[in-house]
């Protein structure tokens, strides 16, 4: 059950209907980063599916956890007036199967997640449990800028603030109860 007026007509898409009629410019807002983190992120998608999905655990969010980009970025895209010709999917790589997303649970020691993937989810972890020490941490820093560029690094960071701040958006709002993978900003 949605923790703001969702009426019967717009459950369907409960997200969609909040960001646009609840809060339209930073709705508006939101959506186009959504869109921008999509179709820009440059990244190989069963990397940046690792801590996205990771994210969702941390959040509890229901639709992001059952959200997979292979299978319903598209999709969403198309549907929000996106470019899925363009998207993270379009771009190829490697489309990560249910046993990826179960190992996401043992991601520091899963065979199934290569080193750029383990770092990609340490990250996402210590941005949503221990940012202020994140910035300072030489060790963790180090690894990353041996494992990534910049701009991935940018685009990783990115990508991950956009699904920690919209997964908490659908979850503590009670969205994610009602709304389906296939519709939802995960």
């Amino acid at each position: 059950m949605p923790n703001i007026h969702i009426p019967d007509h717009a459950m369907a898409d409960p997200l969609g209907y909040a960001l646009t009629r609840h809060s339209p410019v930073i709705g508006r807002a939101a959506g186009e980063f959504v869109k921008s983190v999509y179709q820009s992120v440059r990244l190989p998608l069963r990397l940046a599916e690792a801590a996205r999905y990771r994210i969702a655990q941390i959040n509890g969010c229901l639709v992001c956890k059952g959200f997979r980009a292979a299978d319903h970025l598209d999709g969403y895209l198309d549907a929000v007036g996106g470019d899925p010709t363009t998207s993270l999917v379009a771009r190829g790589g490697e489309r990560p199967d249910e046993a990826f997303y179960d190992a996401i649970d043992d991601w520091k020691t899963s065979p199934l997640l290569n080193d750029r993937e383990r770092l990609a989810v340490d990250l996402a972890e210590r941005m949503a449990f221990s940012p202020n020490e994140l910035g300072y941490d030489e060790e963790f820093w180090a690894k990353m800028r041996a494992a990534f560029d910049d701009a991935e690094i940018a685009d990783l960071t990115l990508a991950i603030g956009m699904w920690m701040a919209m997964g908490r958006f659908t979850h503590a709002l009670g969205l994610d109860t009602v709304c389906l993978p296939t519709s939802a900003a995960a």
